[in-house]
């Protein structure tokens, strides 16, 4: 199979770091929200609080180190941003222990790791691409996408069975500690990092750098469809999450764990559409396949808003996920394999970061909306109108791309 080969020992160091932080983080999954509720007795309002603006205020924060990660080697700056949360995500079980944790606390906590976490994004994107040839940087992405989902998968019950067990507290510390450790192994990949040129991005260090990465993605013809196309499907999915939970929990009266399944068990969707990216791109070609993927995830939204009670209700759910997640786990790793191509090496990191500070934005600015828009028109109704505007979200995707170079052999077609 296509995906089976190494791709040396720098990638797997970089493979496994990013496995353990990525379990860590989906470990401590919804910590923050119940230590609110559980420990300090916050409300509705407060608990809200965190979930929007932590991550809305981390990405404008993050905004700000886009010229800084991109004038430094990107292997110390992910080292550093790995130390950074570990540090933020110690200090809340230590004001636990020590009996002085509040609510401020939590939500500056919240930000900084939110910001890191972007930045770190953003520097190993880059660093990806010097460490792997760019014909197996599909595969890679492949690999990282896969382990996502497998995080996703099994992270949440896990953390779940720790909280029961121990308390939210510590989750957290379990994650801090993978971060730890994924800093360790970021450290342990070694060998040669071309150093940024010192009178490059330093020196036109001006309030214009900041958006240097969203003028690459606007600039570009292949991007800039991609751009819209991604940020729109991400916020109109995320949108509809509260909704349903509040059908599904509320009228409809699934249990938690009965929710809880129906969004688990489709990750392994996740899981099989990434294997299978890097055979389908060299079998179809990129493009045919990132434009069949990308058009048929927009294709399963609607179904939820004919979600019912009981098992046929649980079934029609779990089919929906699994469907969506699949082609998502399709249609990402080949995502991000372009994005990386198109982009030249002194814009990566800023491109990375624009593109997931503008996706976190749309997500918080979609979810509030559709919140409103549910009050008015019931959570049913409101998912429909997601799903009916996600159908003409394919429209965004690029008719053509530049074509695609010959398949190396024992690589992808059209890889990296």
């Amino acid at each position: 199979m296509v995906g089976g080969r190494s791709l040396g020992r720098r990638f797997g160091r970089l493979w496994t770091s990013y496995a353990i932080s990525t379990l860590g983080t989906w470990l401590a999954f919804d910590a923050f929200p119940l230590i609110a509720i559980l420990v300090l007795h916050a409300g509705t309002t407060q608990v809200s609080l965190l979930a929007a603006v932590g991550p809305a205020v981390g990405a404008v924060l993050a905004l700000s180190l886009g010229p800084w990660v991109e004038s430094r080697p990107k292997r110390p700056v992910m080292v550093a941003m790995d130390l950074v949360r570990f540090a933020a995500l110690t200090s809340v079980p230590v004001a636990f222990a020590l009996g002085g944790l509040t609510f401020a606390q939590l939500l500056v906590v919240s930000v900084v790791v939110g910001a890191a976490g972007i930045a770190f994004t953003a520097a190993g994107g880059a660093f990806l691409k010097e460490i792997v040839p760019p014909q197996d940087l599909l595969v890679a992405n492949g690999r990282f996408e896969s382990t996502t989902w497998t995080a996703t998968l099994l992270g949440p019950p896990l953390g779940g069975a720790a909280i029961a067990a121990f308390g939210p507290v510590v989750t957290v510390m379990a994650n801090a500690v993978s971060h730890l450790l994924s800093a360790a192994g970021i450290r342990a990949i070694g060998g040669p990092e071309p150093r940024p040129d010192p009178a490059g991005p330093r020196k036109r260090l001006r309030a214009g750098d900041l958006f240097e990465g969203w003028r690459h993605i606007l600039a570009d013809p292949v991007l800039r469809p991609l751009f819209l196309n991604t940020v729109l499907v991400g916020g109109l999915i995320m949108a509809t999450s509260p909704l349903l939970a509040v059908l599904m929990l509320g009228p409809l009266g699934f249990t938690p764990w009965q929710y809880g399944l129906a969004f688990a068990v489709p990750c392994v969707g996740g899981l099989i559409g990434s294997r299978l990216a890097p055979w389908l791109v060299e079998r179809f070609g990129r493009h045919r396949v990132m434009l069949t993927a990308g058009a048929l995830r927009a294709c399963w939204l609607p179904w939820l808003a004919f979600t019912g009670p009981g098992t046929s209700g649980l079934l029609l759910v779990t089919a929906v996920e699994f469907g969506l997640i699949t082609c998502m786990g399709v249609f990402n790793p080949v995502l991000a394999t372009c994005r990386l191509e198109r982009t030249p090496a002194d814009r990566a990191a800023r491109t990375l970061l624009a593109w997931s500070v503008s996706g976190k934005a749309a997500i918080a600015a979609l979810t509030a909306l559709w919140g409103l828009l549910a009050v008015v028109t019931g959570p049913r109704a409101a998912i429909a109108i997601a799903g009916v505007l996600a159908l003409a979200t394919p429209l965004l995707l690029p008719r053509s791309v530049p074509a695609e170079r010959p398949a190396v052999s024992g690589g992808p077609r059209g890889g990296r």
